[in-house]
């Protein structure tokens, strides 16, 4: 029996039930394997390659033990399918692995095909993405707790300060030169907190973001010059650039200091002694991705893809899930607010980042809606390229 599909020039196309059962699968954005009973790959679809970081014609060569974990429950779903004849639901499975990842948490249906060849197929969703996006909506909690804490401090400590620095002055004239020594103390001690509470203002600009058409090539552009005359002069920086991508609709300086945030967040973690340090900076449309974020009334598409990888050490386990809260930073030195500013910048222009972290391979990935509307042309020149 066939079918025939409307084309989209009005003319239609004879397609037969398998070719349609093969295109429905391919256009799911869930991953889809299809096994024998062997555990043998026998169909993968584009999900299942982007989530495996293989091609279909790599999966087919495997087993479904090959890529999965040795101790994973899903041998123990796919025994049971075979055994009862049934399909089984089971939620929350970590399929993590060094090549695809350390955490990748899937809700997984497995269920018998009724063909001769008793095949089965597993479908998975997921929950990684959700669960990163739920945190997003946190950090931006807490970035507005930081504003209005901002705020705060701002009006209530800066004045009092400069009576105190004040003061210490006027003493100092009439001192001895080891009392001195407090008074100067004082004052530097005073400004070093002038300067944090300025560093925090920032968050209390709760002005909307002035936006135009930006090529965020020419963002990362700007960001590597500025990173290789610098703090990263001694670091092997690689592009991966799609040269087709739209432009996104933001505030260039914010951009430029959300990326120079992270590809110096690298560098640093990297460290100055690396003889073989490397941050890779990519582009790419993933079209598929949507946030509806709280008060908002339709969700919104977030389909460019900006990821900083990097080969240092990878994150502290104890604060990956408090990554891009305030004040939260594993550097001795640091003050835990350049991510904090990173989540807050990004979540202004309507978009997320998330963190992927194991040893050797740290990846923050930023997801930014396109310019749904001609605007107001930021700059004139070159396009996107690919190195």
């Amino acid at each position: 029996m066939s079918r025939e599909l409307m084309a989209r020039d009005g003319e239609t196309t004879p397609v037969d039930e398998a070719d349609m059962a093969r295109l429905l699968v391919h256009a799911l954005a869930n991953p889809v394997l299809v096994l024998a009973l062997d555990g043998a790959i026998i169909h993968a679809n584009q999900a299942a390659e982007q989530f495996f970081s293989m091609s279909r014609a790599l999966l087919a060569r495997q087993t479904i033990s090959g890529l999965i974990p040795y101790d994973s429950p899903l041998k123990a779903l796919i025994d049971d399918v075979i055994t009862r004849d049934a399909p089984i639901q089971e939620y929350r499975v970590d399929l993590g692995t060094p090549r695809i990842g350390i955490e990748r948490i899937v809700d997984i249906q497995v269920m018998p095909l009724r063909n001769a060849a008793r095949q089965i197929a597993i479908v998975m969703q997921e929950r990684t993405i959700a669960d990163k996006i739920d945190r997003q909506l946190t950090h931006r909690g807490a970035a507005r707790s930081v504003s209005a804490m901002a705020a705060m401090l701002a009006h209530e400590i800066k004045n009092p300060l400069a009576g105190i620095r004040g003061a210490a002055q006027l003493l100092e004239g009439g001192l001895g030169e080891d009392d001195r020594l407090l008074t100067r103390l004082i004052c530097a001690e005073t400004d070093r907190i002038v300067k944090l509470v300025d560093r925090m203002e920032v968050f209390s600009d709760a002005r909307p973001v002035a936006r135009s058409e930006v090529n965020i090539h020419e963002v990362l552009d700007r960001v590597r010059s500025s990173a290789t005359a610098g703090f990263a002069r001694h670091i092997r920086l690689l592009e991966h650039y799609d040269p087709s991508l739209p432009a996104v609709a933001g505030d260039f300086d914010q951009l430029v200091q959300v990326f120079l945030n992270l590809v110096k967040n690298a560098a640093e973690a990297i460290g100055e002694d690396a003889i073989d340090g490397t941050i890779e900076l990519s582009t790419a449309f993933r079209p598929g991705v949507r946030i509806r974020s709280p008060g908002s009334t339709a969700p919104t598409s977030l389909p460019l893809e900006i990821i900083i990888k990097d080969n240092g050490p990878g994150v502290p386990p104890e604060i990956a899930t408090t990554l891009f809260d305030p004040f939260v930073t594993s550097k001795p030195s640091g003050t835990g607010l350049g991510l904090a500013l990173v989540a807050k910048l990004i979540g202004d222009h309507g978009g997320i980042v998330e963190c992927e972290s194991q040893p050797r391979q740290t990846l923050f990935r930023v997801l930014l809606p396109v310019a749904s509307a001609p605007l107001r042309p930021a700059f004139a020149g070159g396009g996107p390229h690919e190195r």
